[in-house]
């Protein structure tokens, strides 16, 4: 109860916090509204696309853009709105799982290295930048090709070449909140390495990781479309933005407008999540004065 008590108030206050940061940060705003939007429109896809995104319709091969295909159709005839509403989901889950998969594997062993150092540090530094010293969309292929064809594989490969770099950044800001006074008086009163890991260290080494995420869901978002570009990652008939792009390729010459809707979705989406990046980070330094 008394817990409750005292963390009631500070919840209007965070509101207002946030409210404060929306009108004042109009670029984190937007982004964050797309990112919204495009979540409940991918959601809602089955309901509010058009067309069966995997009905196939011959008459209407290559159509270009019009009042009955809004944005054309591919060489298939199908319909090229209906697939980038359905493909949204698959290109959001597949960015989200890469990401968890970075985090959960990334942020555990970054905080053990900074937090225990000697010989395990070293090792983990080692195999860190061992897995860093090969380009990531060339480890992702190799991984993915070891774990078999298809989007939830390729996007696991994705976390486990996004996961090193998670695990540098919370080893370096493990290092500096290990030396803080208030971790010494918990190790000082007995409390086991575990309980000051997740009470102590942690919450203080994890706001760099944060603003990082919304970067590699960046970086995850062009993996997938990548991965399903190359036939590694979602695979046909099912919609994906990677794969309506590789598609679209194929028909460049003829069609060159099919490529548009997806490319500018991966644009657009990627773009949000990095101005999203670049919000937090601001907004978590504490050193940055704001006007």
């Amino acid at each position: 109860m008394t817990d409750l008590a005292m963390t009631a108030p500070h919840r209007p206050r965070r509101m207002r916090k946030l409210a404060r940061w929306f009108v004042s940060d109009i670029r984190g705003a937007i982004s964050l509204l797309f990112l919204l939007v495009l979540f409940v429109v991918s959601v809602l896809a089955p309901w509010l696309s058009p067309y069966d995104p995997l009905a196939q319709d011959v008459n209407a091969s290559l159509a270009p853009m019009s009042a009955e295909h809004w944005l054309g159709a591919d060489d298939l005839g199908r319909d090229t709105l209906s697939r980038l509403m359905y493909g949204g989901m698959a290109s959001l889950y597949a960015s989200f799982l890469a990401v968890a998969i970075a985090v959960l594997i990334g942020v555990p062993v970054g905080v053990l290295a900074g937090y225990l150092g000697g010989w395990v540090d070293t090792v983990i530094s080692r195999v860190i930048d061992s897995f860093l010293s090969f380009p990531a969309i060339v480890l992702a292929i190799a991984v993915t090709g070891a774990l078999g064809i298809g989007l939830t594989n390729g996007m696991i490969s994705v976390g486990i070449v996004f996961s090193p770099q998670l695990a540098r950044l919370v080893r370096a800001r493990t290092l500096v909140v290990r030396h803080e006074l208030y971790v010494d008086a918990a190790r000082c009163f007995g409390s086991s390495t575990t309980r000051i890991l997740w009470r102590h260290v942690l919450p203080n080494a994890i706001q760099p990781v944060i603003v990082q995420v919304t970067l590699l869901l960046a970086a995850a978002l062009l993996a997938e479309a990548s991965l399903s570009f190359l036939g590694l990652g979602i695979q046909p008939p099912d919609p994906s933005w990677g794969a309506m792009l590789a598609r679209a390729y194929q028909n460049m010459e003829i069609a060159p407008e099919q490529m548009y809707p997806p490319g500018l979705a991966i644009l657009f989406t990627a773009l949000a999540y990095n101005t999203l990046g670049e919000s937090l980070r601001v907004a978590l330094d504490p050193t940055m004065k704001r006007n």
